[in-house]
């Protein structure tokens, strides 16, 4: 997982993670990227410092503060912060609501999706694992799929 600071064409500061760094231009060319303050859809990375790890020091690094990407330094309010907690709390509870009420159906995904979309199968709540790929050509055959919500308080 890759931690990226964006940044909105309005100067609001956000931070988000992606599995890769071509999932992240994959997904902001297709405007699925935007900025939790007023949901604009054109985004860039901000300037952010690596955290470099030696293999030495891997298990006893502390994760090093990300450089100028507080909410502070990005302009954000004491409102925004409670804003963007609100918005991080309703993802997670969305995201626990479907994964106690669906049935995790791991790599088979894109199969029973399809297969409940041509009435192959009963329809059933269901969520798993799609590459960009398998999940694109779900939408262009009409499957609605959505991806889970991921936070980066998550410790799974």
């Amino acid at each position: 997982m890759i931690r990226y600071s964006l940044r909105c064409e309005r100067g609001h500061g956000f931070e988000s993670w992606f599995q890769s760094s071509s999932a992240y231009d994959s997904q902001v060319k297709r405007k699925l990227v935007t900025c939790p303050a007023c949901g604009s859809a054109k985004v860039e990375k901000a300037i952010m410092a690596p955290q470099i790890v030696s293999k030495k020091g891997r298990d006893s690094a502390a994760p090093a503060p990300a450089a100028s990407t507080d909410v502070t330094a990005s302009g954000s309010t004491p409102l925004m912060m409670a804003q963007e907690r609100e918005l991080r709390a309703k993802l997670k509870e969305l995201r626990d609501h479907i994964v106690k009420n669906a049935d995790n159906v791991g790599e088979r995904f894109p199969n029973e999706a399809r297969k409940m979309h041509y009435g192959d199968i009963e329809h059933r709540p269901i969520y798993g694992e799609a590459s960009p790929d398998e999940a694109r050509s779900l939408i262009d055959e009409g499957v609605e799929v959505s991806p889970l919500p991921v936070l980066p308080d998550d410790r799974n």
